[in-house]
């Protein structure tokens, strides 16, 4: 059974955010990090570019395919984990922590995110 942190939000796409104030830490959940299975490369937004909520923004490539990445949220990107270009795989070590993908700064907080109960239901 997949892990899925209480205090996260969550998208129908497998993404999670934190926020502090508006700025939203995304990553792909412990769910769809092992459906990829081994991820070897990860393709993430630019900083300063700007991204829609539920629209690609990235990708990630495993052994088995190769699965976009979604915004989560609506925003611009402020930082990027760059230790992914060297160490993709952390993603499948630790998606909730050293495994994060990007930060993006938003203009209102959005509504329309998941709890991790109603996340659990897609997954189940």
């Amino acid at each position: 059974m997949s892990s899925i942190p209480n205090e996260l939000s969550y998208t129908k796409e497998h993404e999670w955010v934190s926020s502090v104030d508006l700025t939203y830490t995304m990553g792909i959940t412990d769910y769809a990090q092992a459906a990829l299975g081994d991820i070897v490369y990860v393709q993430l937004p630019k900083v300063g570019e700007s991204v829609v909520a539920g629209k690609v923004c990235g990708e990630v490539e495993s052994t088995k395919s190769v699965s976009d990445i979604y915004a989560p949220v609506t925003g611009t990107i402020v930082a990027i984990n760059d230790a992914l270009s060297n160490s993709p795989e952390t993603i499948n070590s630790d998606p909730y922590g050293g495994g994060w993908l990007a930060k993006i700064e938003v203009s209102t907080a959005p509504s329309d995110l998941l709890t991790a109960a109603q996340y659990t239901e897609i997954t189940a």
